[in-house]
């Protein structure tokens, strides 16, 4: 079991960077990360559907013997989070909590601003897990656009500059000091949302805690992976075709092998 993967997954490229905080606090690991395109984005979605689409993806990876789940998506984790600890043997960690708990101790005045899908924001997952801190001040805006803007790679425009200008004037209007990247697409606009944001506002990815969360998971059980990792010698296979669940067409074909020890990719 320690030396099974861990399995990722998201809607599509945002939770890479919640696999990548992992990778460099757990090099020695091995990552099955999933994205779901067929059916990104998840933000706009009901919550019923995301439920249906997470427990699919999340069923592929148990097939495959992971020996984590790690929901990296907010939409997703706003979802499913109860239905997956109950319906698997394995650990499942979310996004959701970790950056809850890093903008506690961040925040200087007591406010915190939270972008996020709309899916998010409406399910009020940031709004339950705050309540644990009831003398912080939450103010919640739904940005859907910006997961567009990261899944075609664009992270520098006047046009991004003033859609994040236009989204974060509530957060700033509430005085926040403390901002949640509230969906894992968002770190990829660090540079855009810390521009408009100013250097006196915190920015918290749910990333890094995610990962410390894995960390301490993998430690607590005896799950990690023994022996040391060597960065930078994998090279990339070829493509192979592998089975979809409910697609049957073998459409999560392209595989990559990222640079460090055995991560393998699936991408729908």
């Amino acid at each position: 079991m320690p030396d099974a993967s861990i399995g990722i997954f998201d809607s599509g490229v945002g939770g890479l960077t919640v696999a990548r905080a992992i990778i460099d606090q757990l090099p020695q690991e091995s990552i099955t990360y999933v994205a779901d395109t067929a059916h990104q984005p998840y933000g706009p979605k009901r919550l019923a559907e995301l439920r249906a689409y997470a427990l699919e993806v999340m069923d592929h990876l148990v097939e495959q013997d992971v020996k984590m789940l790690v929901i990296a998506c907010n939409s997703a984790s706003s979802a499913v989070l109860r239905d997956a600890r109950e319906r698997y043997d394995v650990p499942v960690v979310e996004v959701i909590m970790p950056a809850t708990r890093r903008a506690v101790r961040a925040t200087r005045n007591g406010r915190v601003g939270v972008i996020a899908t709309r899916a998010t924001i409406d399910s009020m997952a940031y709004h339950d897990a705050f309540t644990a801190a009831p003398d912080v001040l939450l103010t919640g805006v739904a940005a859907p656009r910006l997961v567009e803007y990261v899944e075609r790679g664009e992270t520098m425009s006047d046009e991004l500059i003033e859609v994040v200008r236009e989204y974060l004037e509530p957060i700033r209007a509430a005085g926040c000091d403390t901002l949640i990247l509230g969906c894992t697409h968002y770190p990829l606009l660090t540079g855009a949302i810390s521009y408009v944001a100013g250097e006196g506002v915190t920015l918290i990815s749910s990333a890094d805690e995610t990962a410390k969360d894995v960390y301490r998971i993998l430690h607590d059980r005896d799950l990690a992976a023994g022996g040391e990792a060597t960065p930078g010698t994998a090279s990339a296979p070829p493509a192979t075709p592998c089975s979809s669940p409910g697609s049957g067409d073998g459409s999560w074909a392209r595989r990559s092998r990222w640079s460090k020890s055995h991560q393998w990719g699936y991408y729908l």
